[in-house]
């Protein structure tokens, strides 16, 4: 039941990770032209490389400790972009609760 809820939370911290790229790229936009390519092309961008190299069944699987380092950036540089956007409290709290939840999954192996 556990490995259940960790899965869900695991997906929601990756559905909230895009989330966080898009609302970076149409706050940091300039014009709307920029916010439509930022805000919608940055999330495509990384969903398209977590479905090459990070989702369960990659097109490219990389090993673990990879794995671990690459989601970390995603993670980290998701919070960079919410705090970029003057968030600051949110960003912190994304990356905490993201570092959990990757620690969680590396160590219960789920």
């Amino acid at each position: 039941m556990f490995s259940y809820i960790l899965m869900a939370i695991i997906f929601l911290v990756e559905i909230v990770a895009l989330v966080a790229y898009g609302y970076w790229g149409f706050h940091i936009g300039k014009g709307i032209g920029m916010k439509m390519v930022l805000g919608i092309g940055t999330p495509l961008l990384v969903a398209f490389f977590w479905g090459l190299f990070l989702a369960p069944k990659a097109t490219i699987p990389v090993n673990v400790p990879l794995r671990i380092f690459l989601k970390l950036i995603v993670f980290g540089l998701a919070s960079v972009a919410v705090y970029a956007t003057g968030r600051h409290i949110l960003a912190g709290d994304f990356l905490v609760v993201a570092i959990i939840v990757l620690i969680l999954d590396n160590v219960l192996e789920i």
